[in-house]
C-alpha cells in the first residue's frame, strides 16, 4: 500500500500518470475502506467559496465513517509526506480546507447519523461531523420539536467544520458559540487513533477539537446540546445615524439576563444612498415594504447603522402579549423613530432565511464569483475608532454585500478550547462578507483582497485589539502572533494529536514532518 501511495507523490514521468487509475484502485484496495476514493474527479476538492486559491489533491476521498477516516490518515502517517484535509461543504475562503499533492476528505459522505440523547435532564442530538447544519435543524425541530441553541446565519455548513471553528450568530451573546454548546465529540487524530472526548473524557483533546482549525483532529461526530425550539420569530430591523447610539443600545440588549431581553441580536453597517445594494433598499425585511429617507436627518453621515433583532414565541401566545413585550423591549431604544421594520415567520424559515439569498446569487452567477471575505474580532475598546478609520472611511462606498457588526460577550466562551479572542469582556464581530459579480462585471477579486489587507494593517497601525476570525496566515510567525500566550499550548497539543502535521495542511499552521521510510 506503502508504494502505491509514494508514487502517487513522488510519480513525475507521463506513464505512471497514465496508470493513476489502476493505481487508485488498487490504494482503494490495500485501504480496505467502505467508502470510495476517486483519483480522477478531484477539481471540487480543489476549490472553495473564497475562490481565491486552488489546488490539485492526489484523490478525493469519500469516507463512509470513522473508521475509513482511521484507515486513511493511517496510511498517510506510514507515507514519507502525504497530508490529509477534512473537507465539509467547501465554504472555506482562503483554501482551509484543500490539501495539494494530499488526500481530501469529503465529510459530506459520511453515514447519515443522527439520534437524540437524553442525559441527566438534559436533550442532546447526536449528530455526524459531515452533517450540515439546515438538515439538523430540519430533523430536531420537525421530529422532536427541539432545536440547537447556537447557529450560524449560513446553515450550509458541516457540524464539524464550524465546531472547528467557532460557529456565530445572533444567539451567541447569551448561549456563547457553537463551541460552547456541544458535550462530546468523536475525533480521529493525526495518528489515525479514534477518541471519544468531552470535558471529563479525553478532555485535551476535546477542547483543542473545538475551535482548533483541524490540526489536532477530524470531528466525525458530535453531541449537540438541544432546547425546546420556538414556532415563530418576530424579526425586526430598527435604523441610526450615529455609532455610539447603535452601539449602546446593542451592547445594551446583549448584557441582559434571559427574559428581559431578544433571543437574537445582530446588526449591520449600510450606506446612506439608494444602492440597492449597499444602501437604504438593503434594510427592509419584506418586499412590501419601503425605506422612506426623509426620516434620516439631514445631519446623518455617508454610513447608517441597522440593529436586527429577533423574539423567540409559541402559536397560543395571544398576538397582544408578543406585541406588548415586543413593544417593551424596544421602548429602551434610542433608533430612529419610523424607521422600524417587522416580520413574523416560522422559527425554521428565519434560521434558513440566507438560503433565499444563496438561491438568489446561484441564479445571477455571484455565488460562484469569488468572496474575498474578512471576519475579525474587535475589542469594545477599540470598535468606535474601528468605525471612524474604516466604515466611515475605507468602506464608506460599501462593499457589494452586507458588513455585519455585532456585540458578543467574551464569559459565554470557554477559554480552554482553541479559539482565541480579544480581551475585552464585550468584544464585536465584524464580517464583511462581499457578493460582487465577477470581473468585468464587478471589481478584482484582487482589489478586494487589498482592501482587506488595507483593514488589517489599520488595525495593526492603530495598535487595535482585535483577531482574525477564520484566520489565513501564510507564515508561522504570523500565527503565533494571532495565538498569543496560547501558541505554547496549541504546538503542545499539535506535538501529541498530530505529531507529523498530517492534518489540515491547507491552514498553513505547520509543515508535514518527513517520515522516512524504512
Amino acid at each position: 500500500m506503502i508504494a502505491y501511495l509514494e508514487r502517487f507523490v513522488h510519480g513525475n514521468d507521463v506513464e505512471s500518470r497514465q496508470d493513476d487509475d489502476d493505481d487508485c484502485s488498487s490504494l482503494f484496495n490495500a485501504l480496505d475502506l467502505q467508502g470510495t476514493i476517486d483519483c480522477l474527479a478531484t477539481g471540487l476538492a480543489g476549490k472553495d467559496f473564497g475562490g481565491l486559491y486552488s489546488s490539485k489533491p492526489l484523490a478525493l476521498v469519500r469516507p463512509s465513517g470513522a473508521d475509513d477516516v482511521a484507515r486513511v490518515v493511517k496510511a498517510a502517517a506510514r507515507s514519507s509526506s502525504l497530508t490529509v484535509a477534512a473537507r465539509g461543504n467547501g465554504h472555506s475562503i482562503s483554501g482551509q480546507a484543500m490539501a495539494d499533492r494530499g488526500l481530501v476528505m469529503d465529510m459530506r459522505s459520511m453515514e447519515d447519523h443522527f439520534q437524540v440523547v437524553r442525559k441527566n435532564g438534559t436533550v442532546f442530538a447526536d449528530v455526524s461531523g459531515g452533517a450540515l447544519w439546515e438538515d439538523v435543524l430540519k430533523r430536531c425541530v420537525l421530529g422532536f420539536g427541539l432545536a440547537p441553541r447556537s447557529w450560524t446565519d449560513y446553515l450550509g455548513l458541516t457540524v464539524g467544520g464550524t465546531l472547528s471553528n467557532a460557529g456565530v450568530s445572533g444567539q451567541a451573546f447569551r448561549y456563547g458559540p457553537q463551541t460552547s454548546n456541544v458535550a462530546e465529540l468523536e475525533v480521529v487524530t493525526g495518528k489515525g487513533d479514534i477518541f471519544v472526548c468531552s470535558e471529563t473524557e479525553n478532555s485535551q483533546l476535546f477542547f483543542g477539537a473545538l475551535g482548533g482549525l483541524g490540526q489536532f483532529g477530524i470531528i466525525t461526530r458530535a453531541r449537540v446540546l438541544l432546547q425546546p425550539a420556538p414556532d415563530m420569530v418576530r424579526w425586526i430591523r430598527v435604523v441610526y445615524t450615529e455609532f455610539e447610539d447603535f452601539t449602546r443600545d446593542a451592547e445594551f440588549l446583549v448584557t441582559r439576563r434571559e427574559g428581559d431581553s431578544f433571543d437574537y441580536v445582530e446588526g449591520f453597517v449600510f450606506v446612506n444612498s439608494d444602492d440597492p445594494i449597499n444602501g437604504w433598499p438593503s434594510v427592509p425585511l419584506d418586499p412590501d415594504q419601503a425605506f422612506d429617507p426623509t426620516r434620516i436627518p439631514q445631519t446623518a453621515g455617508s454610513v447608517l447603522y441597522c440593529l436586527e433583532v429577533a423574539f423567540h414565541y409559541r402559536n397560543n401566545d395571544h398576538p397582544s402579549t408578543v406585541d406588548r413585550v415586543v413593544n417593551r423591549l424596544l421602548g429602551r431604544l434610542g433608533f430612529l423613530a419610523h424607521l422600524k421594520f417587522e416580520v413574523d415567520l416560522r422559527y425554521m424559515e428565519f434560521l434558513l432565511r440566507v438560503k433565499r439569498a444563496e438561491e438568489h446569487a446561484k441564479a445571477n452567477g455571484i455565488w460562484d464569483a469569488p468572496h474575498p471575505w474578512l471576519n475579525l474580532f474587535v475589542s469594545q475598546s477599540d470598535i468606535a475608532d474601528f468605525d471612524r478609520h474604516v466604515f466611515k472611511n475605507i468602506l464608506k462606498a460599501g462593499i457589494g454585500g452586507p458588513m455585519l457588526i455585532y456585540p458578543l460577550v467574551r464569559s459565554m466562551w470557554d477559554t480552554r478550547t482553541s479559539v482565541v479572542l480579544p480581551k475585552d469582556e464585550i468584544f464585536y464581530i465584524i464580517a464583511l462578507l462581499r457578493f460582487s459579480p465577477p470581473y468585468p462585471k464587478g471589481p478584482l477579486a484582487e482589489k478586494l483582497v487589498a482592501q482587506n489587507h488595507e483593514i488589517i494593517q489599520c488595525c495593526i497601525n492603530k495598535g487595535f485589539d482585535f483577531k482574525l476570525y477564520l484566520p489565513h496566515y501564510k507564515s508561522q510567525e504570523e500565527w503565533k502572533g494571532h495565538f498569543g500566550n496560547q501558541w505554547t499550548r496549541f504546538v503542545e497539543r499539535k506535538a501529541i494529536f498530530d505529531p507529523l502535521a498530517i492534518l489540515a495542511p491547507g491552514q498553513k499552521i505547520f509543515s508535514r514532518m518527513i517520515h522516512h521510510l524504512i
